[in-house]
């Protein structure tokens, strides 16, 4: 997902653009803290598809087989 996608993500909640922020995840008692799109008001993160069936996905595999 680039800039200008994040850029036009809106909160459906709070109708507020959502901005990149640094994002603390957890899985497992590992923590891991990732840039993403969360709505400056009420902190609701977006993942994209690209992400969780990505990176998130590889990061849960190498976790679970420790």
């Amino acid at each position: 997902m680039n800039e200008v996608t994040i850029r036009k993500l809106k909160c459906l909640k709070c109708n507020e653009f959502l901005a990149p922020a640094k994002t603390l995840l957890r899985y497992l008692g590992h923590q891991l803290s990732y840039e993403l799109p969360r709505c400056p008001k009420c902190g609701q993160v977006f993942l994209s598809e690209e992400i969780a069936m990505g990176k998130m996905l590889e990061v849960e595999k190498m976790l679970e087989d420790k």
